[in-house]
């Protein structure tokens, strides 16, 4: 069963937020999949293991608790976020395996613009060098958690929700936006962790020009 794409554009975190409960509560198994594409305006969300001391100062941005995995990470003008709406029980992978496809995706969209990403064991999403975001050499073997992120920028945050097989909340891609609020919180609680996204290390496009690029992955990497 093919997956069909919304693109919502610049919405309102909660509604949304709000609207995957809706529709992964309701889904029956003839349920199609369905994957949502927009934008945030500036918003501070905190997962359910999420301490409250990460997030350093908020000021006028607004705190969102929600109950995906993970913890506080931002969302903003700039970012493309997506949202699969999997049934995991008829694509026929287990939760481990679909985290590794979504970051695939992520990882492969990096490089139709030459970027490379990385995992780092340990920490979900996908993680740029920022001496060479080209470089094709692998990070390192497993590093003490002091060290994990030198020379290293975080460009892809995930945070998922599972429900009776079915997924909610999906991950966000950093292309084109203001930094600035990174520096209120620890990214996904890690003190220091620096934040970029594709114009920092010289990848001039927009959300619509990644658009179509991601969602062509995620649609073919989620298949069943």
């Amino acid at each position: 069963m093919a997956m069909r794409c919304r693109v919502l554009g610049l919405v309102e975190y909660q509604p949304i937020y709000e609207a995957m409960v809706t529709f992964t509560t309701d889904r029956t198994a003839d349920t199609e999949d369905e994957l949502w594409l927009c934008e945030h305006p500036p918003v501070f969300t905190q997962g359910l293991a999420g301490q409250a001391d990460h997030i350093l100062w908020p000021g006028d941005i607004p705190v969102v608790q929600t109950n995906r995995g993970g913890q506080v990470t931002y969302h903003g003008p700039g970012q493309l976020v997506a949202y699969p709406l999997v049934n995991l029980q008829r694509a026929g992978y287990f939760v481990k395996e679909y985290v590794y496809r979504l970051e695939e995706a992520v990882i492969r969209t990096l490089r139709h613009w030459g970027v490379t990403g990385h995992r780092v064991t340990g920490a979900p999403g996908i993680y740029v060098r920022l001496d060479d975001p080209c470089s094709h050499q692998a990070l390192s073997g497993p590093l003490p958690a002091s060290d994990r992120f030198t020379g290293l920028g975080k460009i892809s945050a995930l945070g998922i929700k599972v429900h009776r097989h079915c997924t909610y909340h999906g991950l966000a891609l950093n292309v084109r936006m203001d930094l600035e609020p990174y520096s209120r919180i620890n990214p996904c609680g890690y003190q220091g962790l620096q934040t970029i996204d594709l114009s920092t290390i010289g990848i001039n496009v927009t959300t619509d020009d990644v658009m179509p690029v991601l969602s062509l992955h995620l649609d073919s990497l989620l298949a069943p």
